[in-house]
């Protein structure tokens, strides 16, 4: 029997490593949690339809424990509604105990800014409906009519930097804000919309990028691999 028989074959170990690789390059990687606590909050962005002076944001929890949280901290509700072992349990009163009160009027107004021209808009609290389910309209009234204008948003990053939001504009724009990256511009006027088309091209070319260098990783695997043969013949 050759000595080579039950030897695993180098060249074929090679080849199984780059295509493992390549499988990590080809799969996307799993998206970062947005936060420690689960689905991360929301803002969407957008103009009124009749005053082109203000910009309208609506607010929203991921998670509905992270309200409860977002209570606690406010002095809405008890510190005993957050456990030990951090664990928080939302009850269906404490959207009602937040929602109307002052604190996270003054909270919103403090963590959500809306900037155009360099000049402050000036928020207004509408009173929420179902905060939990639905979130909170914030109306912000600029200096003049708005073309672009910078939102910061900075809720509960106050509570823990890991805490992520997703934003979406109008036009299908989206952003991510986080602790490291809280103000985002947005074009709520007559700006052309993004090059979605040249975007598109970019993307394409980007990814036939990558297959033709895993292509050229799992040719050369092969190239070992024909030649690891040829000297375990020559051995035998």
């Amino acid at each position: 029997m050759s000595p080579y028989a039950h030897r695993p074959c180098r060249g074929t170990s090679i080849v199984l490593a780059l295509v493992a690789l390549a499988a990590t390059v080809l799969v996307p990687a799993a998206p970062a949690g947005a936060h420690p606590f689960g689905d991360p909050q929301t803002v969407a962005i957008a103009p009124d339809a009749v005053r082109p002076e203000v910009v309208h944001v609506r607010w929203k929890v991921g998670g509905v424990d992270d309200l409860t949280l977002l209570g606690v901290a406010l002095g809405l509700l008890p510190q005993d509604r957050v456990m030990l072992d951090g664990a928080v349990f939302f009850h269906e009163e404490d959207a009602a105990t937040i929602g109307p009160s002052g604190e996270l009027t003054a909270y919103l107004l403090k963590q959500i800014t809306v900037d155009s021209g360099g000049r402050a808009c000036a928020g207004a609290v509408l009173p929420p409906g179902d905060l939990a389910r639905t979130g909170v309209t914030i109306d912000y009234t600029c200096p003049g009519p708005v073309g672009t204008v910078a939102v910061a948003v900075r809720t509960l990053t106050d509570l823990n930097p890991a805490y992520r939001t997703m934003a979406s504009g109008p036009g299908g724009t989206r952003a991510v804000y986080g602790a490291d990256q809280p103000s985002h511009d947005w074009v709520l006027g007559d700006a052309p919309p993004p090059a979605v088309a040249d975007l598109g091209r970019s993307a394409a070319v980007q990814i036939g990028a990558v297959l033709g260098g895993v292509l050229l990783v799992v040719v050369g695997g092969l190239a070992l691999v024909r030649r690891a043969n040829r000297r375990r013949r020559v051995a035998a």
